[in-house]
């Protein structure tokens, strides 16, 4: 059985959310939760979050136990981009693009 929680318009860049998701995929909630926990990476708080609210879906609504969760899939996409206009050489104007992503954690009670 998978529990899952997804926090959406997270005004961060999906690849640099993506490098933090990628060292949790496939650990044990509490080791996740630890490791998220340490990193000095801003997502990681964001990410903590959101692993927190599936592992909180899993207990309430489906009954899974905390203890037997593992990350089974972690998934960061991006979202609308907000476009802003900055002014460049030559008379010319440049866009800047900031990034929104919407960052998706899926728990499994079944190790892969």
């Amino acid at each position: 059985m998978e529990a899952r929680s997804i926090a959406r318009y997270i005004r961060m860049s999906p690849r640099k959310v993506r490098r933090t998701l990628r060292l949790i995929q496939g650990l044990p909630i509490k080791e996740a939760q630890s490791l998220l926990g340490v990193m000095p990476h801003r997502a990681a708080r964001v990410i903590r979050r959101v692993v927190d609210s599936a592992a909180a879906n899993a207990e309430n609504n489906h009954g899974m136990d905390r203890d037997d969760l593992w990350v089974a899939r972690a998934t960061a996409d991006a979202g609308p981009t907000m476009k802003r206009w900055r002014f460049a050489s030559g008379g010319r104007v440049a866009m800047i693009r900031k990034r929104i992503s919407h960052i998706s954690v899926v728990l499994s009670d079944e190790e892969r």
